[in-house]
């Protein structure tokens, strides 16, 4: 015997016949269970066994193919979404592309209708222009039968006083050059030649053509006389003016082409006349 077997905290407890007894039923009790089963396994391997399905394993390969599939997918949707915005961009533009051409054929249709009313207005005007010269050129024909008659017994020469100065004026100036705004010695335009004229016998007419068609009295071309101012255009209006120096003739500075010339009445006929002198 130990020498702490007489102190009682020492010693084993003894067990019962009773927790013997008790773990010896649960003992048996499992080995019947294990029997149980283990007929129930004989029992059921007689049976046919079943198929069974499998979950894939997901390995890397597997979840590798996913990931491109998914940024395939990715990218199909990408470029449906950029067809799409270049369908509607192309749509856009074909629209704008059809009101630009509307616009641009109704511009070309105005600019037609303009340039054909300003020609119709063009030759309306030249048939104007044509039929007022040939009723002047009948007139200046009249008036030069009746000039050179009449001339036949006064002539030029016999001019006198302020229309002989007017006409000597201008005939002396016959091959001067034209230049616009010029007023002498050297160079004239239409009407600065005519108011140099008249200058010489100390009248003061007025610097353009317009003016000087409406400086004096109103006289036809059918009775001109020496130092008469003639005028291409309306009076008021005129474009050009001359001095008539008798004999059906007449001296103006014409154009830069020219200079000043002297040059019968059916070379340029004009549209009327005014009496100064």
């Amino acid at each position: 015997m130990s020498h702490t077997a007489h102190i009682r905290s020492h010693r084993k407890p003894r067990r019962s016949a009773s927790t013997i007894a008790m773990r010896a039923g649960v003992a048996g009790g499992v080995l019947s269970t294990l029997a149980v089963a283990g007929a129930s396994g004989s029992a059921n391997a007689a049976e046919p066994v079943t198929q069974t399905l499998e979950l894939p394993i997901l390995t890397a390969d597997l979840a590798a193919q996913v990931a491109q599939s998914a940024d395939v997918t990715q990218q199909a949707a990408a470029s449906y979404q950029l067809q799409a915005e270049r369908d509607a961009a192309a749509a856009k533009a074909a629209k704008q592309a059809k009101t630009d051409l509307a616009e641009a054929k109704k511009k070309a249709a105005e600019a037609k209708k303009k340039a054909e009313e300003a020609e119709r207005k063009e030759a309306a005007e030249r048939a104007s222009r044509a039929a007022e010269r040939t009723t002047l050129s009948a007139s200046s024909d009249t008036g030069s039968s009746t000039g050179t008659s009449s001339n036949s017994s006064t002539g030029t020469s016999t001019a006198t006083g302020s229309a002989a100065a007017v006409v000597s004026f201008v005939q002396a100036q016959v091959g001067k050059a034209y230049v616009s705004g010029a007023t002498g010695p050297s160079a004239y335009d239409c009407s600065g030649l005519v108011q140099a004229a008249f200058k010489q016998v100390g009248i003061s007419l007025p610097r353009v053509s317009q003016a000087q068609s409406t400086a004096g009295t109103q006289v036809g071309l059918d009775n001109l006389q020496p130092g008469d101012i003639l005028y291409w255009g309306g009076a008021g209006s005129a474009y050009h003016v001359g001095v008539y120096v008798g004999g059906g003739m007449f001296v103006g500075a014409q154009n830069s082409s020219t200079g000043v010339v002297e040059k019968p009445l059916s070379y340029d006929p004009p549209s009327g006349a005014v009496r100064v002198l």
